[in-house]
């Protein structure tokens, strides 16, 4: 499927409440999340889009988060019918931007989102660096490993362990110079955040907040402040899972979005 917007973004629809994936901002939305939907797909459709200059969707200079939830927003609104969102780091951050704002989202799965204006410095220090070292290998031609080195910043050696055998990084390396735009185009970005109270405040639909528990302390603590900060909202753990639930442990995140949608599916 492909939507017409100012640039073109490219999905795959698989398989019903019509469920969004929301890729994080290493890989694309099949790369992302292509293990959690083809076990989800027997209950719901679910789209996999990719944002721009990912995947088959059309590139763009534009990066910052402020465009790519206007790209999102565009997308869900374009199909018309009740919509859930599920988003996985810096996705779940567009998917909290956009159920804040679209009638249309009538449930919200935030994987892993990560209160980045919660980050103390010692954490930004840590992301940061993370950022500077995979620019470092990306200009040198090393595309996977640039991958690999800010994976290194949210993942764990399982996350990676098990990434590595999978060839995300591998797969993900052509979209180093995206990952990396996007990021300076944040530091210049001064519009609304998806931590933001304002934002979490906004949001009257349904929410599952997950996270795996053994993701890092951070990514704990971002999910519990997400769900105390939206009306209708709890926080759910994949046992074993670390940031990376939706490559390690897809079966059991699957569960958990079936169990989640289902209950809050509107009767036909």
């Amino acid at each position: 499927m492909r939507l017409t917007t100012a640039y073109p973004i490219a999905c795959r629809s698989v398989g019903a409440l019509t469920v969004v994936f929301v890729q994080g901002v290493i890989g694309d939305g099949d790369l992302d999340w292509g293990r959690v939907a083809q076990h989800v797909s027997p209950r719901f459709t679910c789209h996999l889009p990719s944002l721009r200059g990912r995947g088959l969707s059309g590139d763009h200079p534009d990066l910052n988060i402020g465009r790519l939830r206007d790209d999102l927003l565009t997308y869900v609104d374009s199909i018309g019918e009740p919509t859930g969102l599920v988003g996985w780091s810096l996705g779940a951050g567009l998917a909290l931007l956009v159920a804040a704002q679209s009638d249309a989202v009538t449930a919200v799965a935030p994987l892993d989102p990560l209160a980045v204006s919660m980050m103390e410095e010692q954490e930004r220090a840590a992301l940061g660096g993370a950022v500077a070292r995979a620019g470092e290998l990306a200009a040198a031609g090393r595309l996977a490993d640039a991958v690999r080195e800010f994976a290194g910043y949210p993942f764990n050696d399982k996350d990676i362990a098990v990434a590595d055998d999978a060839g995300y990084f591998e797969a993900s390396g052509r979209y180093v110079q995206a990952m990396g735009n996007f990021f300076q185009q944040q530091m210049a970005y001064e519009g609304p955040l998806p931590d933001d109270p304002a934002v979490l405040n906004a949001i009257s639909a349904p929410m599952l907040v997950l996270h795996g528990s053994d993701t890092t302390p951070f990514g704990t603590f971002s999910a519990r402040y997400v769900a105390d900060h939206v009306p209708h909202a709890r926080v759910q753990a994949i046992p074993g899972a670390g940031h990376a639930a939706s490559l390690t442990h897809p079966e059991a995140l699957a569960e958990a979005l079936i169990e989640f949608f289902a209950s809050v599916q509107q009767p036909a």
